[in-house]
């Protein structure tokens, strides 16, 4: 195959890929208005509600392992399709589960959802880092990762509009209606995403073709990287702390500084649109700057706007929340990409560890959202996001180094 003949290829892969981040985005980002719904549907307060997010997330430490050994003996193609057609059961199954009204077999619905999106995220991540120069990595991730913030902008202000509803318009049962059906479209949608791929080539890349000589399935040797390692840990805590702000975003609104459900949605928009600008200008600017270097400067920012939130609280710090989205954009593709940096042949393993680290989703929020109800000052639950951020700026100051 010539060069052109390739780089067309590779074009319409990563074209195919990237609608895959806007779906895991709609996913993930539904669970912010679902945390709130619950909380209405089923009498619970906000820590118990966040159990929603646990189960969601837990799927993704249980599973990239699996799902890594799984793409190993067959291909990226492969995972993805299964991936859609998992998700797909997962939105099926509100239809019983709704009209049940058991909120653990809510929770039961979103891990299986949970699964088909880890098995996008083990897949999509690291195959659009193979799709072209391994030095344009961290760009090329970034800018597909800016279609999961197109995803996450569209979850926030208008989908989320559809699970909330308004004060006072909806019946419950009009409301479960609302929800039963918002997840079978989804699911709908899914199916026939995953026929497209079905027939659609996508090209096997080189990582691939030196999995066939390797038997093992899953390396775990490649944690002896210690850029990865660290990439693990960072992950883990950059997840933690996205979570945490984003799916108390709604709560903090309306419980703490009295807005309708109908003016924290709109807020919340704004909020994911911060976040979609900031996926497009940093990758924009990662042409003139080393991502490393952005990183830092972008945890750093964070840091100082958590700080802003604890000391200022209320309005203010629903402004200073929207630059943390804004600043939080880049930091998990080009963790990702940084991470797996010159793993070759144990990528796939590379983003199965990665990919488990998205399990600080399921510790970190439940944390934060404790102790908000806890404290008298429930700004200070801020601080638990602030480290987070920290330790994101450490990986790109130091940790991220290649070293072994």
């Amino acid at each position: 195959m010539s060069n052109n003949q390739k780089s067309k290829t590779f074009t319409v892969a990563l074209s195919m890929v990237i609608c895959l981040f806007f779906l895991w985005a709609i996913s993930n980002n539904l669970l912010s208005s679902v945390v709130k719904k619950m909380m209405t549907l089923f009498d619970i307060d906000q820590a118990k509600a966040e159990f929603v997010e646990t189960s969601y997330w837990f799927a993704y430490f249980l599973f990239p392992i699996p799902i890594a050994m799984f793409m190993k003996r067959f291909s990226y193609k492969a995972g993805i399709v299964l991936g859609l057609l998992i998700a797909a059961v997962g939105g099926l199954l509100f239809m019983p589960v709704t009209r049940m009204h058991s909120f653990p077999l809510y929770l039961c619905a979103f891990f299986i959802v949970a699964i088909g999106m880890c098995f996008l995220e083990t897949a999509a991540n690291p195959y659009v880092t193979e799709l072209g120069d391994p030095a344009t990595a961290p760009r090329r991730l970034n800018l597909a990762q800016a279609f999961n913030g197109l995803g996450a902008f569209i979850a926030a202000m208008f989908l989320s509009k559809i699970i909330l509803g308004t004060e006072a318009t909806r019946t419950a049962e009009q409301e479960i209606h609302t929800f039963r059906m918002t997840y079978a479209i989804f699911a709908i949608v899914l199916i026939v995403i995953a026929v497209v791929f079905i027939f659609t080539h996508l090209p096997r890349i080189q990582a691939e073709d030196a999995d066939d000589s390797n038997t093992k399935l899953i390396s775990f040797k490649v944690l002896k990287r210690s850029h990865l390692r660290n990439g693990v840990i960072a992950q883990f805590f950059y997840n933690g702390g996205q979570t945490a702000v984003n799916s108390l975003f709604l709560v903090y609104c309306i419980n703490y500084v009295g807005m309708t459900n109908s003016q924290a949605t709109t807020f919340f928009g704004f909020y994911m649109l911060f976040f979609l600008l900031g996926r497009w200008i940093g990758t924009t600017l990662m042409v003139k700057f080393r991502p490393e270097n952005m990183l830092v400067f972008y945890g750093i920012a964070n840091v100082l706007l958590c700080i802003v939130v604890c000391i200022v609280g209320g309005k203010a710090a629903v402004y200073a929340m929207m630059g943390i989205s804004f600043f939080m954009s880049i930091m998990y593709p080009t963790q990702f990409s940084l991470a797996l940096t010159d793993l070759k042949g144990d990528t796939k393993s590379g983003s199965a560890f990665l990919v488990m680290a998205i399990v600080g989703n399921s510790i970190l929020p439940i944390l934060t959202a404790y102790v908000q109800k806890s404290m008298a000052n429930p700004n200070i639950a801020y601080l638990i996001p602030l480290v987070c951020f920290g330790v994101c700026a450490w990986y790109g100051w130091k940790g991220h180094i290649v070293k072994d």
